[in-house]
């Protein structure tokens, strides 16, 4: 393992700003808001504060105040943040994120999980956090094979939380994150001692009369799934099939990786009008400029085309405790009965009423009193197997 910092040549700070200065804008009906896909007034305007107002040194001194490192596992770089807690007796906790997101995801939530102390919390429910970039996403850089679905990614996990000596660990993760998170259980139950997720996939199963009992609650929920397929998983379907070709564009326009982005930051939260009505601008922004600056647009796009096959099969039990935190304006919403098939050990089960997709970033609060909530009972257990 090697330390890492994060310094982006000038020069590609540069010719970013000229690419944004030099957009070709497409047209645009009038009066078709967001139901077309991203606005072109609101993106230019977006593009324009990029490109003038933004500030990515500053994001990238944020960046550089955490720990982070740089290792090779299963012959792919695995760039991650290595934040130790002040605190002798916390708990190891892998924070993992997903597509559209970076580890900048996370950096509201390092504090107060690290040094609760500090942040007005119990200082017994301190965590050590590792936060690694997916392979072929943001500074791990590009993947060099093909391969790297859910389950391979599982095992490197499982092997880097063995090199950094952590015997013992709680696993965390939403979008992407939280099959990874939950694959981690199942390939080293013998060291996960729990996995936390905010966004959960429980696909409906049953008969046509136990669908129509549902509730009128988990109706909706059902009729989510079907929004989705329908009209919300475009973005999926590429990247699933054909993620080379979308490459291209994305590699080679700032403002298309921007828009790509930006409307599932609309899409996915709890937005208004403006993605910036659920997060804020500066860290989208530095999202986006992550997978900019690190020509990452082809390889992270290229997960979706690794996980096809493994999405078409029903996964398997979770051998470990699972917690699930369930915000409402998220992609879709799970249903705990089917939830339950899969996952035989919830132990932990929260509904909020605000909130979406990037809970890390929406409500860094309740996310983090969340994945307490759910460690609390486990810590005991955890350190009464490491004293053994």
């Amino acid at each position: 393992m090697r330390p890492f910092r994060v310094e982006v040549p000038q020069e590609d700070l540069d010719d970013l700003k000229r690419r944004l200065a030099e957009t070709r804008w497409p047209s645009e009906l009038p009066d078709t808001g967001w139901t077309r896909g991203v606005p072109r007034s609101y993106l230019r305007e977006l593009a324009e504060y990029w490109r003038t107002e933004y500030d990515w040194r500053t994001a990238e001194k944020q960046l550089n105040a955490f720990p982070q490192y740089m290792t090779v596992i299963d012959g792919a770089d695995i760039h991650f943040l290595h934040v130790r807690s002040p605190e002798p007796d916390a708990l190891p906790l892998i924070l993992t994120h997903g597509w559209p997101g970076s580890v900048a995801e996370f950096m509201d939530v390092i504090g107060p999980l690290t040094d609760p102390r500090t942040h007005g919390g119990d200082p017994g429910q301190a965590f050590h956090l590792v936060i690694p970039s997916l392979p072929g996403f943001g500074f791990s850089g590009a993947v060099r094979e093909s391969g790297w679905n859910v389950h391979r990614i599982a095992l490197a996990w499982a092997e880097l939380m063995n090199r950094l000596g952590y015997g013992r660990y709680l696993a965390q993760g939403g979008d992407a994150g939280s099959p990874i998170s939950l694959e981690l259980g199942r390939v080293a139950p013998d060291r996960v001692i729990g996995v936390h997720v905010n966004m959960l996939i429980a696909p409906p199963a049953g008969s046509p009369e136990e669908l129509n009992a549902l509730t009128e609650s988990d109706q909706s929920r059902l009729l989510g799934f079907s929004r989705f397929d329908a009209e919300l998983s475009g973005y999926m379907k590429i990247m699933s099939t054909r993620p080379q070709t979308l490459a291209y564009a994305l590699h080679d326009s700032p403002v298309g990786q921007l828009a790509w982005i930006a409307e599932k930051f609309y899409e996915w939260t709890d937005s208004h009008s403006v993605p910036e009505d659920a997060v804020d601008r500066d860290r989208l922004l530095t999202n986006v400029s992550i997978y900019w600056l690190t020509r990452t647009a082809a390889s992270s796009a290229g997960f979706y085309y690794e996980g096809a096959e493994e999405r078409q099969t029903m996964p398997e039990p979770v051998p470990v405790p699972v917690g699930v935190a369930v915000f409402p304006h998220d992609i879709f919403l799970p249903v705990r009965r089917f939830a339950d098939r899969f996952l035989p050990h919830i132990s932990h089960w929260s509904e909020f009423d605000r909130g979406g997709h990037f809970a890390a970033m929406e409500q860094p609060d309740l996310l983090v009193r969340d994945i307490r909530s759910f460690a609390r009972p486990l810590r005991t257990s955890a350190a009464t197997l490491e004293s053994r």
